[in-house]
């Protein structure tokens, strides 16, 4: 029997881990495939608050060797079933059965991807999902957004001011974020539109050097010269599994107040997984925290 577990092992679920055991509740984050999530895939981290410059893979070991060296448990196992109800909770995994009185879901998301030639072989270099993250890299640059949706026209007008250029390239004719964001696009002179297209492949030779962009309407491909795509073709919440037990938004992420709380007693969620303003490593950081300063006050009562 744990005092806490923890469905997940990024940033959210190992940061939870590290306060969890230091609060003295025995832990352990079940993750399915590698620890660190998907900060594993960023090669530079320079906006984490006094860390530095520091590599994703660097900081997700560190943060490993943190939560285990207090003692928090890492299992590498798939959670197929979850009964969250009661006192006790019960995680079937793929190698067994895990009982905890406390749950922390911290499983992350999975990026939408373009699913085009040449974006997995240049993920990291010049392919990104984050521009936030990523865009400091390409001051002066040029370089491509693909969506049409608020986040991708955030995107560009952020990228826009530190790049000579940007082309923003969406599939329909209209995009659909929010009018005033789609002010801020239409009068910024260094972006150019691209509607109605798809990227069909993304080239180069060690790094991102040019895409080849297809005219749903016309068919006609022409090609683009960027040292970078930044993808922002939305996100997949992996909450299937909770629906009809957590409450979720329509978008498929868990609701929550800000103490990470859900709606069943001993059960909270951090990260990416809920619903939340702003997805960066810093926040998700700061979910495992108040998550489990949240589950541990519950087991205290």
């Amino acid at each position: 029997m744990y005092d806490i577990a923890i469905i997940g092992a990024g940033p959210a679920g190992l940061s939870a881990a590290v306060y969890a055991q230091r609060a003295g509740y025995k832990t352990i984050c079940l993750e399915q495939n590698v620890h660190g999530g998907q900060i594993i895939n960023t090669p530079e981290v320079e906006n984490y608050p006094a860390l530095g410059k520091v590599s994703g893979v660097e900081y997700a070991m560190n943060l490993y060797e943190q939560a285990t060296g207090f003692g928090a448990e890492v299992a590498y196992t798939q959670v197929l079933e979850t009964s969250l109800q009661g006192e006790v909770k019960k995680l079937i995994t793929a190698q067994g059965e895990i009982e905890a009185r406390a749950v922390i879901v911290a499983n992350g998301v999975q990026r939408r991807l373009l699913e085009c030639p040449g974006e997995e072989k240049f993920t990291g270099r010049g392919v990104s999902y984050c521009a936030v993250c990523d865009g400091a890299f390409f001051k002066g640059k040029t370089v491509a957004v693909v969506g049409g949706g608020n986040t991708a026209l955030e995107d560009a007008v952020y990228l826009a001011s530190l790049c000579e250029k940007v082309y923003l390239i969406h599939r329909r004719d209209e995009f659909r974020g929010a009018p005033h964001e789609v002010g801020k696009v239409l009068n910024n002179e260094k972006i150019e539109i691209v509607f109605d297209s798809v990227v069909k492949e993304i080239t180069g030779t060690t790094k991102v050097e040019q895409i080849t962009v297809k005219n749903v309407k016309t068919q006609e491909e022409k090609t683009l010269q960027t040292e970078a795509v930044f993808v922002a073709v939305g996100m997949i919440s992996q909450n299937a599994s909770f629906e009809g037990i957590l409450t979720l938004s329509t978008d498929g992420y868990i609701e929550t107040a800000e103490d990470c709380k859900t709606n069943i007693a001993g059960v909270f969620a951090a990260g990416d997984t809920r619903s939340k303003l702003l997805r960066q490593l810093v926040t998700a950081a700061a979910d495992g925290a108040i998550a489990a300063t949240s589950a541990a006050a519950y087991l205290s009562e």
